[in-house]
């Protein structure tokens, strides 16, 4: 088989940023201790018991919470759900709730909130995590979930490079 050239690293990060992925709101708490963020990098892990990962920057707030509450909520956005997505890529301090002035619903057993217009919700539990370089990948089970609009289509993002959102 021959050798593929060596990928020169601007080609590589464009390379990189081809690959494609959902937009999601991690949410964790309740009424003004409700916290989140927006997140792209989540993956299905396993069938059974259904699982998936969701990779985290260390350096923003949620990331303890969500560790050291054990469980967190992904309300799944929908294409078209642009509102949604300008509010929660805007971020957060983690000292307000990101959801202020935002119409949510609480759902019941649920340990976080989904913003109204997202197309699906789940709950998940962590199993499990690694800090890899500047991000933490968190392992987590599926404990419930239900598709809100089913006549949506998953807001799907590719990013310009591999090196930044």
């Amino acid at each position: 088989m021959p050798e593929l050239p060596a990928t020169p690293p601007s080609e590589l990060q464009r390379t990189l940023g081809k690959v494609p992925s959902g937009l999601f709101v991690l949410s964790i708490g309740h009424d003004d201790r409700a916290f989140g963020m927006l997140v792209s990098w989540v993956q299905q892990a396993g069938f059974d018991p259904p699982s998936l990962t969701v990779a985290l920057r260390l350096d923003r707030p949620v990331v303890d919470r969500a560790t050291l509450a054990g469980a967190f909520t992904l309300s799944q956005l929908p294409e078209g759900g642009k509102s949604l997505l300008r509010h929660f890529a805007r971020g957060t301090t983690g000292t307000e709730s990101i959801f202020q002035g935002i119409a949510r619903h609480d759902i019941p057993d649920s340990v976080g909130i989904v913003p109204e217009g997202a197309m699906a919700f789940l709950d998940l539990r962590i199993t499990g995590h690694v800090d890899s370089g500047d991000h933490r990948v968190i392992l987590a089970t599926i404990t419930q979930g239900a598709i809100l609009n089913a006549d949506a289509a998953p807001m799907v993002h590719v990013r310009k490079s591999g090196s930044h959102y």
